[in-house]
């Protein structure tokens, strides 16, 4: 039991470290957005916006499930 709790929490830190490494990208591409410097009329499409919306909410159910676990530990 405790093996598989141990293997629990290297996936959660695993996880929360990739969860940070994203959200520092996403944070950068809207900064760089604000400025001008990329153009975001690409994402105008229903279609994608829908992508991007659901990609976000799974990132954020992920980030939920490490937070949990890690905390449970």
């Amino acid at each position: 039991m405790l093996n598989i709790s141990k293997k629990f929490s290297r996936v959660a830190v695993a996880l929360g470290g990739f969860l940070i490494f994203l959200g520092i990208i996403v944070m950068a591409v809207f900064v760089v957005g604000s400025l001008g410097m990329i153009d975001f009329t690409v994402i105008e499409s229903e279609n994608i916006q829908i992508v991007l919306v659901l990609m976000l909410l799974a990132i954020g159910i992920i980030d939920l499930v490490a937070g949990v676990i890690l905390w449970r530990r």
